[in-house]
Order: C-alpha cells, then structure tokens, then sequence
C-alpha cells in the first residue's frame, strides 16, 4: 500500500458536505483506507482573486492503485461532483478541486502528471491543512512544516467542526 496525500478546495455549493462526499467516494473507488483528514479552512482565493472564498482541506489515503489510477479516480470523482476541467477557468471558481499532492516518495514528470504537486511550496492554502496531518512528512527534501514557514498564512481560518 502507497500513501497518497491529496488536497481538496472548492468555493462554489455546499463545499463541507461536498469534501465528506467527495472522501468517502475517493476511498470507496481507490479501495482506499482514509490514514487523516485535517481541517477544513476558509482561505483567500489564489490566482484569480475576484471570486468567492475556497474552503481547502488535506486528507492522506494508503491505497494499492498506481499514480496515474489515482489521478483517474480523482479526476472521476470532480466530475460528479460537478467540475468540467474543459470548461472552467483556470484557478475560478469550482465545486471542487482534488489535486494529489505526494505518492509515496514517487517523482513523476509528465504533462498528465507531476509528482510531487509542482506548486506545493508555493501554496500555503495546501500547506496549513497538510501540515495538520504531515507536518514532519518530507517531500522533495522539505519537511511540510519547514516549507509552511516560508509562505504567509494571511487570510487562512481554520473552520469549527
């Protein structure tokens, strides 16, 4: 069994119920067991800042499918969940965003794929939420933790239960 960590965001519907939906059907269609799911956060948008507020949360799965069947899986539960990657903006709004993070220590760079997550350590809206669950985790060297603290978490909330 692989351990995948996987960050989710959505800013358009019931984005809270969407992630326990969205979870339960990556487990279910990975044959995935659920390892930790951070906290939900409130966080500004990025990219493309005239929108909505996202909600981002991490989770980390153990499963026994290859990267690229994860991506799949992954790609087939935005769907439907209502993401069109074909006909959205990029960094606009969305129902929900699934992006796989890490696959074990697995470097992939393909243009279907790229592993670690390219943007990782750009990104404190996936930093926050996975340094809950993985703050030790290391990724390309870094620990999720030191590389957390070299990114500004103005804006970012953590949400009550």
């Amino acid at each position: 069994m692989a351990s995948a960590l996987i960050a989710l965001g959505g800013n358009v519907g019931d984005v809270r119920a969407t992630f326990e939906k969205a979870i339960a059907n990556i487990c279910g269609m990975a044959q995935a067991g659920l390892v930790a799911r951070s906290s939900d956060y409130a966080t500004p948008p990025w990219g493309e800042e005239d929108q909505p507020r996202f909600i981002n949360a991490c989770i980390e799965i153990e499963t026994a499918l290859d990267p690229h069947a994860l991506l799949f899986v992954l790609h087939k539960v935005e769907q439907k969940f209502g993401r069109d990657r074909g006909k959205e903006r990029r960094w606009g709004p969305r129902t929900l965003d699934l992006d796989l993070i890490a696959y074990d220590e697995v470097s992939i760079d393909q243009i279907e794929l790229t592993l670690p997550h390219p943007r990782l350590f750009e990104r404190a809206f996936v930093l926050v939420p996975l340094a809950e669950i993985a703050p030790d985790r290391l990724i390309r060297g870094r620990r999720v933790w030191d590389a957390l603290a070299d990114l500004s978490t103005e804006g970012i909330e953590r949400l009550k239960k």
